[in-house]
């Protein structure tokens, strides 16, 4: 055995160190090395010691002070996102959008199971990437879209209220997955992933997924009114996709190009494929009506398998995962995942590419860049940067995107600037704005599956670590460690500034129209009526709330009945939310001020049933309650 095999983690944990010993041990001698290694200055203790320090100053935001950056988190298997403030890394508030939410009703309210629509019947989520809405390709504050791979859905968070205000289960296809925004000129579109082939129609007549009717679709869903707007069917398995800066064209990685359904089957082609878009094409054959509809869905439908006018596709190695446009727009880059390098595609060359200029789909191929075991996905600084997780080897690492295509070209020129150690296994990552043409290269987020010995044990379960690091110099420097909870995937990182929340809601909100046009069918004035309608067995049951009361404290009801309670929040100062629970009934939401808000259920058990405010508002919170008296049938 030779002494460097002895000084593995592995040997040196059976000899009595820790892994976390051997990391901290090693970690200023993997520097040393990595700089020298990438022609860097070896850093002293000392050096390096303040450097840290330097990078934890700049993430400290004291009390009373804000953070510079609003980030949004998917919520994984939650549901939800998450919203945090970046650099601090606190958690300011999550955001239901798949699943149940007692605290704030969502999933309970009348108002959450509208827009939930028939979806609602569905209590989990599978949340993965969350994209903000972008005009002249920059943040515009407006929406936040997220998708839920595990039933099909795309979800709409409008950013002024922080509350999801339309959803969207895609028709014909199975498990959304990338998700992104058109840039340029505005957010048209929202382009979605379905991930797996299935047949048409899926009714159970034929389970051959080798057949031509067995695809799967890349899905385009207009996003202010938030209806599909056409679908492109595709061959192999869709995974990521990124839309580039011109409007015309997105892209999309594919992998099991052999439709498998084992392991081995799909990892079997030596090479799978990138397939691009053609938006402007398809646009025009959808409205010259060249297209068809698949099933009972509406939704146009062209054919973009290999050889459509509509779509090219360009050979990439094995199982390519993450699709990331460069911030400067001049290419996309596919991650390799089986394969230790990513591919960067000129966009500028896609248009000889449709006219049939180029007869070989590599010729846009600028660069193939070797980086390491496992990448996954690139995210960018704008300074001509990239930066890739590397899942296997457990990295980040940095390299220069020009002198990679020089490399490429037969230089002799290192394009690796440095490989930074992250705990462990790193799946996404993503860099301040960017996605957009401000990219600042200030943080980088390194999203790590697992944690292992990072935080205190919790069980078989363990936490997931977001990493913060600092790229605003020449190195990159860890600076902070956060546990995060089932998977938050993918996050996404815009200015303070562009992002414009309201502090009260306005009372014309689009948010409760439907209760609002209820409420004025009854002949009710949601901002000082307490009244009960009875309609047969239906009763609605309309108050106010100011703290620290409700202005209906006891109504009654027989049993069976089907209850609708509606509350407006007249207050109208911030921080003074409502809640309404209704013991033994699972009935709770919450009411913010000038917020109307419903809620329905079955009064099923007779007898005196105690309603309470769940958000503390006042002094006299706890004295913030009512009664409803169910008399027996």
């Amino acid at each position: 055995m030779s002494d460097k095999s002895k000084n593995t983690p592995e040997t040196l944990e059976k000899s009595g160190f820790s892994r976390r010993g051997f990391l901290g041990a090693s970690a200023l001698t993997g520097a040393a090395v990595a700089a020298t290694a990438f022609g860097g200055a070896v850093m002293s203790r000392e050096t390096w010691a303040a450097a840290v320090k330097d990078a934890q100053q700049k993430i400290h935001v004291a009390p009373g002070e804000l953070d510079d950056y609003y980030g949004f988190w998917s919520g994984g298997h939650q549901g939800e996102v998450r919203v945090v403030g970046v650099p601090s890394m606190r958690e300011l508030m999550r955001i239901p959008v798949f699943n149940v939410d007692s605290a704030t009703g969502w999933g309970l309210t009348n108002e959450s199971r509208h827009i939930m629509g028939e979806s609602a019947k569905f209590l989990n989520g599978d949340c993965h990437h969350p994209h903000i809405s972008m005009t002249d390709g920059k943040y515009d504050g407006k929406y936040l879209f997220i998708n839920d791979k595990a039933n099909s859905r795309v979800a709409r968070i409008r950013l002024d209220i922080m509350k999801c205000d339309k959803m969207l289960t895609v028709p014909n296809v199975q498990a959304i997955h990338g998700l992104r925004l058109q840039k340029v000129p505005h957010t048209k579109y929202v382009f979605a992933n379905a991930e797996f082939v299935i047949p048409h129609p899926n009714d159970g007549s034929n389970f051959d997924l080798q057949a031509e009717s067995a695809y799967t679709m890349f899905n385009v869903i207009d996003a202010e009114k938030m209806e599909m707007a056409f679908q492109v069917i595709v061959d192999g398995n869709l995974d990521n996709t990124d839309a580039d800066y011109t409007g015309k064209y997105a892209a999309s990685t594919c992998y099991n190009s052999e439709k498998a359904t084992d392991l081995g089957g799909m990892m079997r082609n030596e090479r799978d494929w990138v397939v691009v878009y053609n938006i402007p094409r398809i646009e025009a054959a959808i409205k010259a009506g060249k297209f068809s509809t698949v099933g009972d869905s509406k939704v146009p439908v062209v054919d973009g398998r290999a050889g459509s006018e509509f779509t090219r596709y360009i050979p990439v190695p094995k199982n390519p995962h993450g699709c990331n446009t460069s911030s400067d727009g001049k290419y996309f880059i596919a991650a390799g995942k089986l394969s230790p390098t990513v591919t960067m595609i000129e966009i500028a060359k896609l248009d000889d590419l449709f006219d049939d200029k180029l007869k070989d789909p590599r010729d846009v191929v600028a660069a193939e860049p070797e980086l390491g075991l496992g990448p996954l996905h690139t995210t960018f600084d704008g300074r001509g940067n990239a930066y890739t997780t590397l899942f296997i080897d457990s990295q980040v690492v940095k390299w220069n995107m020009a002198e990679a295509v020089r490399a490429y070209n037969g230089e002799k020129v290192n394009y690796i600037k440095q490989k930074l150690d992250v705990q462990y296994q790193p799946g996404h990552l993503h860099a301040s704005l960017t996605e957009t043409s401000e990219a600042d290269g200030k943080w980088l987020v390194a999203l790590c599956k697992f944690s292992k010995d990072r935080f205190l044990p919790t069980g078989p379960l363990h936490p997931e670590n977001d990493q913060l690091i600092d790229i605003s110099g020449d190195e990159m420097k860890l600076v902070h460690d956060g546990p995060t909870y089932a998977e938050p995937h993918d996050c996404i990182l815009a200015r303070r500034d562009q992002i414009k929340p309201q502090k009260i809601w306005k009372r014309d909100d689009p948010f409760f129209a439907p209760t609002v046009e209820r409420a004025k069918k009854d002949g009710i004035n949601l901002e000082t009526d307490n009244k009960v309608i009875r309609d047969g067995n239906k009763v609605r049951v309309y108050m106010t709330s100011m703290a620290p009361t409700y202005g209906m404290t006891e109504f009654t009801v027989k049993q069976g009945d089907e209850v609708t309670v509606t509350i407006t929040n007249i207050d109208q100062i911030e921080d003074v939310s409502h809640g309404f629970v209704m013991t033994n009934h699972g009935a709770s939401m919450e009411i913010s001020p000038q917020q109307t808000a419903s809620i329905t259920f079955t009064a099923d058990k007779p007898g005196l049933h105690w309603y309470y405010c769940s958000w503390f508002c006042h002094a006299l919170h706890m004295e913030m309650v009512g009664r409803m008296l169910v008399e027996p049938a």
